[in-house]
């Protein structure tokens, strides 16, 4: 049965992969969000709510196969500016989260996101894409000890000796030869690979302390059930998360998930062809009015931001082209309300051969990218190598505008920028102050 040159088959095989790809939020949001003082198992449940709620609200409604779920980044916001900084409650940062989508909202009613988005020069689009490649590509190869951290050069090349690197390795290059001989469900089929292949790391070989929360194993079963925990359910303060200490709290929640949204819908359009007939990723409007409610639901449910997942690349490679590859992913994080503790069965290696693998094949954008024009290929530069580098994808989003207009107008073209941009340009400007 086709669906858009599509199969269910291969769409529900999509579908397994991306949530393969992203259900690692389930452990590590927690993980983050247990530090501002929230209940870790509340947290959990919070979280898998948020990517369900999300992920199939995409596909049923803006029919795109984009995966929604906590975001990386605002988590860590959440925790250790909103409350650990500015010493809001966690209750207090959960209305600001709330508050934050309601703008989103808004915007987005009144079409200003996408008009955002309209305005991105295609140069910065095409280098959002290879940005957002490199940056996951760069998360994989640290969540599976092949680059570590050093005191001197900051990063360097893990122990190709230790059993995890090894494994990873060894993991990487199969996946990669069963996706270059084009078989199916080739990333799956490499993550119960690898995941098999680590099995005796800390049992036989090794020790996974390092990278695993302390346990010496990289492959462990921690039990079948847990039941839910409904604890943070609107918890959250409007009334005082309002306070006009707080409100440049709200506008950072809003800064960052506006422009991680917007460029990671862009990225994925430029990877995948996932285009409208103006160049614009498609069903746009739909796809930013399910990221602002699920920010809204976020807030009220009990977690940081929900916002659209880079890794739904990882799908979409695996031919998902439809709302019921993001279906297939929501509904997969549901039985985790229940059954989380067999997260753990799945170790960080097997998924990071995903995020490199996806990495290098969003990449394919810059070849549009005009390397000789160099008030376009500045910009695109700076744009691509920042996100890594910063660890943050709206940091390469800000200076990637910023010196796009400062070139443009000291190069005699100052036409090519329109008001949008120069309000980009602005909030770029304050957020960066903030």
């Amino acid at each position: 049965m086709k669906t858009q040159t599509t199969s269910i088959r291969t769409e529900i095989l999509a579908g397994i992969s991306s949530f393969l790809a992203t259900f690692y939020i389930v452990i590590v949001n927690p993980s983050i969000l247990s530090e501002a003082g929230m209940p870790f198992s509340a947290v959990v449940t919070a979280t898998v709510l948020v990517s369900a709620f999300g992920s199939i609200t995409m596909g049923i409604y803006a029919k795109n196969p984009f995966v929604i779920a906590p975001g990386m980044g605002l988590n860590a916001f959440f925790t250790y500016t909103a409350v650990k900084g500015l010493g809001l409650s966690y209750e207090a940062a959960l209305g600001a989260v709330f508050w934050a989508g309601v703008l989103f909202l808004i915007l987005s009613v009144l079409k200003a996101r996408d008009k955002i988005v309209q305005a991105i020069p295609h140069t910065l689009r095409y280098a959002i894409a290879a940005g957002i490649g490199l940056f996951i590509c760069f998360i994989g190869f640290q969540n599976a000890h092949f680059i570590i951290d050093d005191p001197v050069t900051l990063v360097k090349l893990g122990n190709l000796k230790d059993p995890i690197c090894l494994t990873f390795l060894l993991g990487l290059a199969a996946t990669a030869i069963l996706v270059v001989k084009k078989i199916p469900g080739a990333m799956i089929i490499g993550i119960i690979l690898t995941t098999l292949m680590a099995w005796p790391i800390g049992r036989w070989w090794g020790d996974a302390s390092v990278i695993n929360f302390g346990s010496s194993t990289l492959v462990n079963y921690n039990g079948l059930i847990s039941m839910p925990d409904f604890s943070l359910f609107l918890k959250a303060d409007l009334i005082g998360s309002l306070q006009y200490a707080f409100l440049p709290v709200i506008f950072v929640f809003a800064f960052t998930d506006l422009f991680d949204s917007i460029s990671t819908f862009v990225g994925l359009a430029e990877a995948s062809g996932f285009k409208d007939n103006d160049g614009n990723p498609r069903n746009l409007k739909k796809s930013l009015l399910v990221d602002s409610i699920t920010t809204i639901f976020s807030g009220l449910i009990g977690s940081s931001s929900g916002t659209a997942y880079i890794e739904s690349a990882v799908g979409i490679r695996e031919g998902g082209k439809t709302g019921l590859t993001a279906i297939t992913a929501g509904l997969l994080f549901l039985p985790f309300l229940f059954f989380s503790p067999l997260l753990s069965i799945v170790p960080s290696i097997a998924t990071s051969i995903a995020l490199v693998l996806v990495g290098s094949f969003m990449m394919m954008p810059l070849a549009k990218v005009d390397w000789k024009t160099l008030d376009e290929a500045i910009p695109a530069f700076l744009t691509m190598v920042l996100m890594p580098l910063t660890y943050s994808i709206s940091t390469g989003i800000i200076f990637g505008f910023l010196s796009w207009t400062l070139l443009k107008l000291f190069s005699g073209k100052k036409h090519e920028i329109n008001p949008v941009i120069i309000i980009i340009n602005l909030l770029a400007l304050v957020f960066l102050w903030i």
